[in-house]
């Protein structure tokens, strides 16, 4: 256990200069600047109004921390970094940048994934605190408290207690107002997300084990830990009466050994971002949305488990089962809709040509054909569309070019920016201005929706896809 790092000081003293670090000091000077990077950076992909929208409810709050929050926090020695809000960092980092990496693969670019990223770690949190002083109300709002103290100690995040359930709610609404905006594919944002999320929650879950709280039971195990004396363990155990007194011992006793259940469920975590991430090759991401629905299941089934060693939570609502199980067997049920709604989705080969197809247009004539695209064997196969209908994901320059193969003599082709507005296509040219999707090794690249239609976004010649 570790709950603070380290302390930093509240001044920073350069020969006879001594500058405060926050309130109206140097953290705010550096604030200032990386906002106007920020705001610059994303309005010059995206607009300033979704510059605004997406970055300016995170930069605010980030001020009114510097501004008010940290100077609070001084306790004679600095201000203190905690284990857990460092860790809560970190996951948070991690997180982001596997779904970065995952996006530039899925056709989201790294801004698109990083304002994503920021509004669902904002909401989370708000989720994950609200979820906790509900199930713990009685030790924020305890007789004798004002009500400044209760707020005090709700706001104050850093010193442990998020429920990581209670972040779903507020982080799902979050990715789906997020994906509304701009027009982007849900279930495929998700598929996205899902093992950086995943990620996130292992490391989340050693700052729980820095801060003591999320423990486990007695155990006699070789790897059980103990922890000292007012940590949340030790103070379970002594509200027990499991814990020899201190006059008898001659010292105040750590706690006994418990499972480190922290530990168990950061590996338990970390496997599960793993496996999703290799489940994206195979048939089980076949389906935008199955890899989420995958993590949906998997994730609820691990914590049913963990929290029979975990007791720092006591049964709820007249059940044998804690609060969290209780919200694993509802999220089981949810995941069994969303796997009976993704098998009736097409294959992503197949959803790429519908996400092409204007609302009412013919289905794809079929048929057989010869040629060097022909299907191997006997196998039918779907020529192209009449109408081509290509909707773009991010702003910026994309250059396509329409197909020469004779098969696509009279193809009808619409473009759309990625807020679905229409714009007409220079007449008498082959090459037609697009948004920009994303971009991998320096190659613009959509989302793979054209190569179902016989052109790929960054060659000329056509393409089987």
């Amino acid at each position: 256990m570790l709950s603070t790092l380290f302390h930093i000081p509240t001044r920073i003293t350069l020969g006879e200069l001594s500058l405060p670090l926050a309130g109206f000091g140097v953290l705010l000077f550096v604030w200032a600047i990386a906002a106007v990077v920020m705001l610059t950076r994303t309005a010059a992909g995206h607009g300033w109004r979704a510059a605004l929208e997406t970055l300016g409810l995170p930069l605010a709050i980030a001020a009114a921390a510097i501004l008010w929050l940290l100077p609070t926090l001084d306790d004679g020695q600095g201000v203190p970094v905690r284990g857990y809000g460092a860790m809560l960092l970190a996951a948070a980092t991690a997180g982001v940048w596997l779904s970065i990496v995952r996006g530039r693969r899925m056709g989201f670019d790294a801004d698109t994934i990083l304002s994503l990223g920021m509004e669902i770690f904002l909401w989370g949190i708000v989720g994950a605190r609200l979820f906790y002083v509900i199930e713990y109300h009685d030790q924020f709002f305890a007789a004798g408290r004002t009500w400044l103290e209760s707020l005090w100690s709700v706001l104050n995040v850093a010193a442990g207690g998020l429920v990581v359930f209670g972040s779903l709610p507020t982080a799902a609404v979050a990715t789906w107002r997020f994906a509304s905006r701009r027009g982007l594919s849900l279930p495929r944002l998700a598929d996205c997300i899902a093992p950086g999320l995943l990620l996130g929650l292992a490391i989340g879950r050693i700052g729980c084990f820095l801060n003591g709280c999320c423990f486990g039971g007695p155990c006699d195990l070789p790897w059980a830990v103990q922890f000292p004396p007012q940590s949340p363990p030790w103070l379970d155990q002594a509200a027990r009466g499991l814990l020899p007194a201190a006059a008898t011992t001659g010292s105040v006793p750590w706690s006994l050994p418990v499972h480190p259940a922290q530990l168990y469920a950061a590996i338990d975590a970390a496997l599960l971002a793993a496996f999703l991430c290799v489940a994206s090759a195979t048939p089980l991401g076949r389906r935008d949305g199955q890899v989420f629905a995958l993590a949906l299941t998997l994730h609820p089934i691990s914590r049913l488990l963990l929290e029979a060693i975990r007791v720092d939570e006591a049964p709820a609502l007249g059940t044998p089962l804690s609060i969290s199980q209780l919200v694993s067997l509802v999220l089981l049920a949810l995941a069994g809709m969303l796997w009976w709604w993704t098998s009736w989705q097409p294959l992503q080969s197949q959803a790429t040509t519908a996400l092409l197809s204007e609302p009412g247009q013919a289905e794809p004539r079929s048929g057989t054909h010869s040629g060097p695209n022909a299907s191997r064997g006997n196998e039918p196969r779907s020529l192209p569309p009449d109408r081509l209908t290509i909707r773009c994901r991010e702003d910026g320059p994309l250059v396509v070019e329409m197909p020469t193969d004779e098969r696509f003599k009279g193809l009808s082709l619409s473009v759309t920016d990625h807020l679905g507005q229409a714009f007409q296509p220079p007449a008498g040219k082959r090459a037609v201005a697009l948004c920009r999707c994303g971009q991998t090794q320096n190659r613009p690249f959509c989302d793979g929706s054209h190569t179902s239609c016989g052109f790929r976004a960054a060659d000329r010649a056509a393409g089987d896809g």
